[in-house]
């Protein structure tokens, strides 16, 4: 007798003998009810018995059957599927790679077809982008196992039902329940939720119910477990050599708490498990002993029992396409998935009837229990696929922000040596990083977000001497944060970790900060677990990369824990959990509460102004509650079209330097005491005694209320006849004219104390008859006179107490006066072709004249930066002056600042405020609270806080370009309309 026989008759033998009792009697309790089962269960089994009887018993035998179906293959193949569904019948299709409309339009064709409504099922682990392409990939099982709330798994199942209803599917084969308690595992590893039952079973549930609370199938996988295999049933059939009380208490543990909340389906794996009683030709989808008694009778399942596919070679290699089938049937197995040859598989089966091997009524029953599934999937009503804009539909903007919310929930750190991370006091480090394996443009960009980097790549045939040249490289700097990337799957290739690469970071350690991420399979730890701090962000992507930088400064929480042991340093739960202290982060708009689709319409407004010509381009940021939500570059640096905009571009801010640098420092002394904003300015600046500006008060110079002239046209002085003074002017660099004021232009080095004295001896404005105080009038003059008394109480230069005090301290390095110090022009954007003072096109020197003069450096103008850089700035504010950890100014001083100060205007303390009537914005929209407070610049700037709603908004442009008067950008309101659509954006 040949093995086949055998085999075929120990099965027969077994059934007909009533199958090996397994003593799990106990797990009799998950018998609670019939999952398939719907609440109207009359009409159900109303409809169930129209459908029987309609077919034969042979036609009838085609439900039983899926086949694999595929949308981007020829139309052979399509035809070959059509034949099957109307020559046979068929139940069923398990869809496979194509594309979503492509899929759309078969499923409608295929349905169209057949006389009974087909199953459709896909394998749909991480959603339905494991098979289709353009659509976003949710996180693997094992990243989720990391997450501490289940409702978000619940959450992601809800979405995954949904892409399936769009695509006119009923069966995800998902969730894994696998517990993968063998790190060694080939095929499960990161697609199971981890070694712990207990969170494999929380997370399996959840999952579950996400899906079938909203009308799709779940089905449980691979029973009765695959977690403790080092082999691939895709090609051999794996031994498990456990216990049947191993694998009870362990491998069924899941399937009992499932089957209690009424999982619908179970698909079966091909493993041979000498425990259970099966065979190397029996494995367990062909054997009663698994199907029948263990899983139907002692757990009492009484759903939907799937094959695992037909044509893997842990079944196929071991009995030809047809009589697998029919074993597999004989076993208990209700759906035969991935069927290779109906036709034959049918004919055996009848000829099986025949020679009463199984009975009719046996397999009646099976259909029946299929038909009433179709039922509860909705299939007694036709479907039909809506295929326009069917992609789009499936990846919402819904979808990309519950994904980020999971791979941040994920993020686990496992060491964290001294308490170092999250990364404070960053103006105390030279930060360097390095990726290994690949380039990490993403991690690299969030990482200088959060502080000055020099960026290094390790490859992955390093040798000792590109060590070597690295660590050279490294001596200026003594922290240093790794991205391990390009990490395999593999663990019999060491998930591509080389041992030298681990070596060479394990030596840095010893003498630098390090941090390392891993962006990969969780085993691959076990090669990084000497290392001192380590988080681990599971895969590689953009959300990850994005992520990780986050974590490390503090702008998120990480809360993640391991979800399987990788060594003996790192076992299955090690978490370490960090609050954010207060860093600006990065979110979706969605996971603040603002709509993408309508912010989105920003775009339209920013594009309509460039093709006005009202700015050759610009920067848009908002910010929710702590995250940047939206960033975006638009255009060019100028009309020739050749530099495009960035969101790394820097700005002349023009006045908003008042607010970002004059401001910021008055804050700082007077939340120290060392500015009473009640007191004259002539008792910090004894050299106005005598003046026309010595009793003027602090408080009145920075509401705009002094008398002050609104600005002085300072250039004039020193151009005669429509020429430089040569008095005050050389075109090159020589001795006493070190000031630089352009690309060819020097000033005197006396050029400031000029400035100042003409400040100093400028007319106040006539003040208005019957009244004794100064109404308001905007004016540039009152920040010198307040720069000099900064730089007075400080004894420092603005600038460098600036960057000393705020900029350094924040992470925040292109916030700079005289930007061409340290950056290229090209990332700097030109400002106006001066034709009247210099001459000359502007380019990272100050527009404003009079802040030219000033040597670059003043009160009122001169600063640069760039979109992020003002968010930090502006949440700084709104954290009542505390930010990273750090506190730089009080919080009852920030808020009188940025409150209205008097009737006379809308004014704050150095801040602008949105018009107090009603209805009206000023330079603000119409909508933002009247608690908000920033300001605007001459160059196209503005920037915006709202302490209500926790909201921030930028907007960076060089719309003097090439010519100062053209003030389109403000007729049309362009910065305004964007506030107020941000504000309508808001989801209420």
């Amino acid at each position: 007798m040949n093995r086949k026989v055998w085999s075929i008759a120990l099965i027969i033998g077994a059934i007909l003998c009533g199958g090996i009792s397994f003593s799990f009697t106990s797990d009799r309790e998950a018998i609670t009810k019939d999952p398939l089962r719907t609440q109207d269960a009359e009409a159900q089994l109303a409809w169930v018995d129209s459908v029987f009887n309609t077919m034969t018993f042979e036609e009838r035998l085609g439900q039983l059957f899926m086949v694999a179906a595929y949308s981007n293959k020829t139309a052979s193949h399509k035809q070959q599927i059509a034949n099957l569904i109307k020559n046979e019948n068929l139940g069923g299709l398990i869809f496979f790679q194509g594309g979503p409309k492509r899929q759309g339009n078969l499923t409608n064709y295929y349905q169209s077809i057949s006389k009974v409504p087909l199953f459709l099922a896909m394998d749909a682990e991480w959603g339905v982008s494991m098979r289709l392409d353009s659509v976003m990939k949710f996180p693997k099982q094992m990243t989720l196992g990391a997450i501490q709330e289940e409702d978000l798994i619940y959450e992601m199942g809800t979405e995954i039902a949904r892409q399936f209803k769009s695509l006119g599917m009923h069966i995800n084969f998902a969730p894994v329940v696998d517990v993968n308690s063998n790190p060694d595992n080939p095929v499960i590893g990161y697609r199971s939720f981890g070694e712990q039952k207990e969170n494999v079973t929380r997370k399996s549930v959840a999952y579950m119910k996400g899906l079938q609370d909203h009308g799709i199938m779940a089905n449980a996988k691979h029973f009765p477990g695959h977690g403790d295999t080092d082999a691939d049933s895709h090609y051999t059939t794996p031994v498990i050599n456990n216990s049947a009380d191993q694998i009870k208490n362990i491998d069924l543990y899941p399937y009992r708490k499932l089957i209690q909340e009424d999982l619908m389906s179970v698909m079966v794996a091909h493993l041979h498990i000498p425990s259970l009683g099966t065979s190397s030709g029996m494995p367990t989808t062909l054997s009663p002993d698994v199907v029948n008694q263990l899983l139907k009778k002692d757990l009492g399942f009484q759903g939907l029992v799937f094959t695992d596919a037909l044509n893997m070679k842990g079944v196929s290699s071991l009995h030809p396409p047809g009589e697998v089938d029919l074993l597999a049937l004989m076993a208990g197995n209700d759906v035969l998935l991935y069927a290779e040859d109906v036709p034959r598989s049918k004919k055996l089966i009848l000829q099986a009837v025949a020679e009463g091997k199984i009975s009719q009524e046996e397999i009646d029953l099976r259909i029946r229990k299929i038909l009433k599934a179709k039922y509860w999937a909705g299939l007694n009503h036709s479907q039909k696929v809506e295929t326009k804009k069917l992609t789009q539909r499936l990846t919402t903007y819904d979808t990309q922000a519950l994904i980020e919310r999971l791979y941040a929930a994920s993020m686990t750190l496992v060491s964290n040596k001294g308490d170092f991370l999250p990364i404070k006091n960053q103006d105390l480090l030279k930060m360097a990083s390095i990726t290994i394996g690949d380039d990490g443009e993403t991690f690299r960009e969030y990482l200088d977000k959060y502080g000055e980097f020099k960026h290094f790549k390790l490859n992955q045939n390093s040798n000792s001497q590109n060590y070597k040249a690295l660590e050279e490289n490294l001596r200026d700097y003594n922290t240093i944060v790794v991205g391990v990337m390009d990490v395999s799957n593999s663990p019999r290739r060491k998930f591509g970790i080389k041992e030298s690469d681990m070596y060479f970071l394990q030596e840095l350690s010893e003498k630098y900060n390090v941090i390392t991420v891993l962006f990969g399979n969780a085993y691959a730890a076990k090669y990084m677990d000497k290392l001192p701090n380590l988080l681990i962000a599971y895969e590689e992507n953009d959300y990850t990369e994005k992520l990780a930088p986050q974590v490390i400064f503090g702008a998120r929480p990480v809360n993640g824990a391991l979800p399987a042991t990788v060594s003996d340093k790192l076992p299955a739960g090690q978490s370490i959990s960090l609050e954010a202290i207060g860093r600006l982060g990065y979110a979706e708009p969605e996971n603040e509460g603002l709509n993408s689709l309508s912010l989105n319409g920003i775009d339209e407004i920013v594009n309509a102004a460039i093709r006005r010509k009202s700015t050759p381009g610009a920067t848009v940021l908002v910010a929710k509650n702590g995250n940047v939500i939206f960033e975006k570059a638009y255009g060019y640096l100028d009309y020739n079209n050749t530099e495009p905009v960035t969101t790394q571009t820097i700005y002349d801010l023009a006045s908003i330097t008042k607010v970002m640098a004059t401001t910021q420092a008055m804050m700082f002394l007077s939340s120290r005491g060392l500015v009473d904003m009640n007191e004259p300015i002539g008792k910090y600046l004894p050299e106005l005694k005598g003046t026309n500006k010595e009793g003027l008060l602090i408080k009145d110079i920075m509401a705009h209320e002094s008398g002050l002239a609104p600005w002085i046209p300072h250039y004039t002085n020193t151009i005669k006849s429509g020429n430089w003074d040569s008095y005050y002017y050389h075109k090159e660099k020589s001795e006493g004219y070190d000031l630089q004021i352009s690309s060819h232009m020097y000033g005197a080095n006396y050029l400031p104390d000029s400035v100042w004295k003409w400040t100093v001896a400028s007319d106040l404005r006539r003040l208005p008859a019957g009244k004794k105080k100064y109404d308001y009038k905007y004016s540039d003059v009152g920040m010198y006179l307040l720069h000099r008394l900064i730089e007075k109480s400080v004894n420092q230069p603005l600038n460098e107490f600036l960057e000393q005090n705020f900029y350094r301290p924040l992470g925040i390095y292109s916030l700079i006066y005289h930007p061409l110090e340290k950056f290229e022009p090209g990332r700097i954007a030109p400002t106006e072709n001066d034709l009247i003072f210099r001459k000359d096109l502007i380019r990272g020197y100050v527009h404003d004249p009079g802040a030219a003069m000033y040597g670059g450096v003043a009160g009122h103008a001169g600063l640069f930066g760039t979109a992020h850089d003002m968010a930090v700035m502006m949440q700084l504010m709104l954290q009542g002056g505390s930010y990273g950890g750090v506190n730089l100014i009080d919080k009852n001083t920030v808020s009188e600042f940025t409150k209205r100060q008097s009737k006379e205007s809308r004014r704050g303390w150095g801040w602008d405020k949105p018009d107090p009537e009603k209805g009206k914005g000023a330079s603000a929209g119409k909508l933002a609270s009247k608690k908000s407070f920033g300001h605007t610049g001459f160059t196209g700037t503005a920037v915006w806080a709202d302490p209500e709603e926790d909201l921030i908004y930028v907007f960076l442009s060089n719309r003097v370009y090439p010519n100062a008067s053209n003030n389109s950008l403000l007729r049309d309101n362009v910065r305004t309309d964007i506030h107020d659509l941000i504000y309508q954006s808001m989801v209420k």
